[in-house]
């Protein structure tokens, strides 16, 4: 199979979904990030916030009760729903999986028991499109149960969780990422973005996104958890279904690529940490068209 590799530029910008005069926080979608895991809320915040900045209407965190006061000090615009891993109460889960337009899941998530229990009842009663990320790719890739969810969603490993859904070695993986990502996508029913240097995203079609955008000082803890919450912010937004998941996928690589290289051009690749990459997400909006 040929593969046909595109990019986006500065004017590609313009695809993200329209904001109205006449509007309120409902018309801009509602996220639930279920996220964070006992000390790992930073994963959380990191996630909501950059769902906030890319312009998200509401941002609720679905996370573990040992983080409730940490995530609503740190970020009192979000809501704050807990759950206790210890229960087999599975309502809370439930109710705010119906509660959302589009959902993050993974982030700091842990490969506890308990995160595995959230994760099957999440992907089982979503409707809405799930970006699945991190902890919740680990879990998968060790539960065949559970791999069937990854269609008709978005997936977003690095070279080793790769690794771990597909059995290929990350050597194997990094010598054709363009090819690896557009058989686990056409095998799967998945809109696979395989992360690295040059992110590719692929949902199985000979079309596949090759990102341009970012430089090393992204090779940062949390900044993972960032691009989510972008992909995330991205598919709350559109409810009215202005671009594909495809499309809000490879938007969100690249929005997040944008960010990083505003952010180092002031701080440096050395020092740049996920939360630059978050601050200078309006300054990246602000150069669409």
């Amino acid at each position: 199979m040929k593969l046909t590799a595109f990019s986006y530029a500065r004017e590609d910008l313009a695809m993200m979904p329209p904001r109205f005069a006449e509007s309120n926080k409902g018309d801009y979608g509602r996220l639930l990030c279920v996220c964070g895991s006992v000390g790992m809320c930073g994963a959380a915040y990191l996630s909501a916030l950059a769902a906030y900045r890319t312009g998200a209407g509401l941002v609720r965190i679905l996370t573990p009760k040992e983080n409730l006061i940490p995530l609503q000090t740190s970020l009192p615009e979000a809501i704050v729903s807990v759950y206790d891993g210890e229960s087999s109460d599975l309502t809370a889960i439930s109710e705010a999986v119906e509660w959302a337009d589009a959902i993050v899941i993974g982030c700091g998530l842990g490969r506890s028991y308990a995160s595995g229990k959230v994760l099957g009842t999440v992907l089982r009663e979503a409707t809405a499109p799930v970006v699945i990320d991190a902890d919740a790719l680990n879990i998968i890739s060790e539960s065949a149960a559970l791999k069937k969810y990854m269609s008709g969603n978005i997936i977003t490993p690095h070279l080793l969780e790769m690794s771990r859904l597909c059995g290929l070695s990350v050597t194997d993986i990094n010598s054709d990422r363009e090819s690896t990502a557009y058989g686990f996508a056409k095998a799967t029913g998945a809109v696979c973005v395989l992360k690295s240097h040059r992110t590719c995203v692929s949902d199985g079609s000979e079309r596949i996104y090759v990102n341009t955008s970012g430089n090393n000082g992204m090779s940062t803890a949390g900044s993972g958890d960032v691009l989510a919450g972008i992909i995330g912010g991205i598919l709350a937004q559109n409810k009215r279904g202005s671009i594909t998941l495809t499309d809000a996928a490879s938007l969100g690589v690249y929005l997040h690529g944008i960010a990083g290289d505003i952010a180092a051009e002031s701080l440096g690749e050395y020092s740049l940490m996920a939360r630059d990459i978050i601050a200078s997400i309006p300054k990246a909006l602000n150069l669409r068209p």
